[in-house]
């Protein structure tokens, strides 16, 4: 009986010590954050509105995790993330089936922005990226008549992925 629970007891330990995982090794935030200014991001893109799409999918990604109390302002806050949007560049990828066509099909948009995220009264940052970027794909429709806005439904996907990585690079243990 015991040599079955020392066995037991050795595959537990060997199956546990496999060192994969999946997940971060923890929250990197001071507990004592509660509270977290976003200010709107710079914007040296140009790109209309972008600004405040990626500001708004930062603070969405940041209440999703239920310990904050997300604000625009920067002041009576612990915590404050500032982000300069550096580029947004869309570039074709893709071109129709025919050989030697100059149509393109498919666009890739990609994303790239300073963040600094910092605990109010500390000089150094608790999680800074000079150049962090997010990318997405989207098709144009070969018909006029069918064509939408494909890039703005995809600037829209871009910005919640591009809150959802920054959002866990910043407070997970990655």
């Amino acid at each position: 009986m015991r040599r079955r629970s020392l066995l037991a007891a050795a595959a537990g330990a060997l199956a546990s010590a496999c060192g994969y995982s999946l997940q971060g090794r923890g929250i990197t935030t001071d507990p004592s954050i509660k509270r977290i200014g976003v200010p709107l991001f710079k914007d040296r893109s140009g790109k209309p509105g972008l600004d405040a799409r990626v500001t708004e999918a930062v603070m969405q990604e940041l209440l999703k995790r239920g310990r904050f109390t997300v604000v625009r302002e920067v002041s009576n806050v612990d915590a404050v993330i500032e982000g300069e949007i550096q580029s947004c560049a869309v570039l074709p990828v893709g071109f129709s089936g025919d050989p030697g066509a100059t149509q393109a099909s498919r666009y890739s948009i990609s994303l790239t922005a300073s963040v600094v995220y910092r605990k109010i009264g500390q000089k150094e940052p608790i999680w800074s990226n000079d150049a962090f970027s997010q990318r997405d794909e989207y098709d144009v429709g070969e018909n006029a008549s069918t064509y939408f806005d494909r890039e703005g439904q995809s600037i829209e996907r871009l910005a919640a992925s591009f809150a959802r990585s920054l959002v866990a690079a910043m407070l997970e243990a990655f």
